[in-house]
């Protein structure tokens, strides 16, 4: 599966969630998009007291705006498949897919 191949909005949040890990420099990127269409983007967060993964701070900035379920998400990371902790936080809202995409964009796996 290509980002080509994907539907427009779903290109739109992996290349958000590109955009975000270059910004920052870190290991992870991630964008949800909440059931009105509105995206959230994050970074992971690697503190010494707190640690949280990119998917994990979206969901959290999603759900702290208001938003009560997500349409899809995306993370970009060298990893070859996401965290449980990761599909974990995305059920909570519902049943979003996840895109995992590598670093170049190119999507690696769909999980629901």
């Amino acid at each position: 599966m290509t980002e080509t191949s994907l539907a427009p909005e779903d290109s739109k949040i992996i290349t958000l969630a590109r955009a975000a890990r270059a910004r920052n420099g870190t290991a992870e990127g991630a964008a949800v998009r909440d059931e009105t269409g509105r995206t959230y983007t994050a970074t992971n967060v690697d503190l010494p007291s707190l640690k949280l993964s990119a998917v994990q701070v979206a969901v959290a900035m999603a759900v702290s705006s208001g938003a009560v379920s997500l349409e899809a998400a995306a993370l970009v990371t060298d990893e070859d498949e996401p965290g449980r902790p990761d599909l974990a936080a995305i059920e909570d809202l519902g049943e979003a897919v996840l895109f995992l995409a590598a670093p170049d964009g190119a999507v690696k796996g769909r999980y629901i």
